[in-house]
């Protein structure tokens, strides 16, 4: 997030522009850490409408920003077996349908004759876009940076803030690790830590960090070349290609919520017990990687876009897990409302900081 609104203030002809990251290097943290899928597949109309606005900035993105990002279109397939949620699907593809997303609904036996390698036997019904899929975190994030500063944003890794200070309800400097800057106008980007930096402000931020975790196999040549990013929407487990092996994860609902990016053990055996009932051929593979990350939610699995109750003080964070595939879209309305007052390319009024104390939350269901 941070990077892209850099980068389209800096399109936009602003030269004051300074984007701070703690870690050493950029895209180590949430973003650099997640699965790298991108869809159209939500509940909400907001959400289905960034992605019609942010998945095409993909595609386009290394002929704008001339870095390549490994954008492929292999599809999501989402498999129901839950009964419950199947009026819920049916209403979300109904909604994508009415705003110009042709996701598919197939039948259990479609999607068994379609993946005769998973056992999937008590498959309702799915849900397939065929222009869903999978792009780079890290290379996204540097071609956003390496362009910002071809543009004259200077982009620090490194310096931590520790303090922000406002007088009259207004922004006016930052402390950091590497001293003070005054300013009048701060972005909080950060992410699962954005709840922190709004505690620095005196803003309390309903973001909360969550830790999930993920793997990588070695080679499977069993694996079809057109495997779909499989999603066991019950079970909040995953598949997809990477390399020549498997990437998969499954979001644990006993999570405690924290800053912990470590490893479980417990469950990643958990994990990959659920992964090869519904695999067999992972029996056989091995453990090229695994990692974890984090979330940051909030109470409506939405993000907080635009204005703070303090003048100056924006966010654009909690997009509790599907931020990555947002970001593009993210940064642009982000320049709109810091320059323009108010985002021009989409109508994000239902995404503001004051949601939470009026009510006004709109849940998204699909989320992994």
């Amino acid at each position: 997030m941070g990077a892209s609104t850099a980068y389209h203030l800096a399109s936009r002809g602003v030269k004051n522009i300074l984007l701070l990251e703690k870690e050493q290097f950029f895209g180590q943290g949430a973003t650099g850490r997640c699965a790298g899928g991108v869809r159209y597949q939500f509940s909400t109309e907001i959400n289905i409408r960034l992605s019609l606005i942010s998945l095409p900035m993909l595609e386009s993105f290394e002929e704008e920003i001339g870095q390549p990002i490994d954008y492929r279109q292999c599809g999501y397939l989402i498999l129901l077996t839950d009964a419950e949620d199947l009026q819920q699907f049916e209403h979300n593809v109904h909604l994508q349908h009415s705003l110009g997303v042709e996701t598919e609904w197939l039948g259990g036996d479609e999607i068994r004759e379609h993946l005769p390698i998973m056992n999937l036997g008590d498959v309702l019904a799915g849900t397939f876009n065929p222009k869903d899929g999978l792009a780079d975190p890290n290379s996204v994030v540097m071609g956003y940076i390496n362009a910002a500063n071809r543009l004259g944003a200077l982009t620090l890794g490194d310096v931590e803030v520790t303090g922000i200070q406002h007088e009259a309800g207004s922004i006016v400097s930052l402390e950091t690790s590497a001293g003070k800057i005054d300013t009048p106008c701060v972005i909080n980007a950060a992410g699962p830590w954005a709840g922190e930096i709004g505690r620095m402000a005196g803003v309390d931020i309903p973001i909360t960090p969550l830790r999930r975790q993920m793997l990588t196999t070695t080679p499977l040549p069993e694996i079809p070349p057109d495997f779909p990013f499989v999603i066991d929407f019950a079970q909040s487990l995953y598949f997809h290609r990477e390399g020549d092996g498997l990437l998969t994860g499954m979001s644990n609902p006993d999570e405690i919520p924290g800053f912990d990016q470590e490893v479980d053990p417990e469950w990643e055996i958990t994990h990959l017990d659920a992964a090869a009932k519904r695999m067999p051929l992972l029996e056989k593979a091995g453990l090229l990687s695994h990692w974890a990350g984090l979330y940051e939610n909030t109470p409506d699995a939405h993000p907080i876009i635009g204005g703070t109750p303090i003048e100056g003080f924006y966010l654009c964070a909690g997009f509790s897990g599907h931020g990555f595939m947002h970001g593009p879209v993210t940064g642009k309305v982000m320049s709109e409302i810091i320059l323009d007052g108010k985002a021009a390319s989409l109508d994000i009024s239902v995404l503001d900081f004051d949601r939470f104390e009026s009510g006004r939350l709109i849940k998204e269901y699909n989320v992994i």
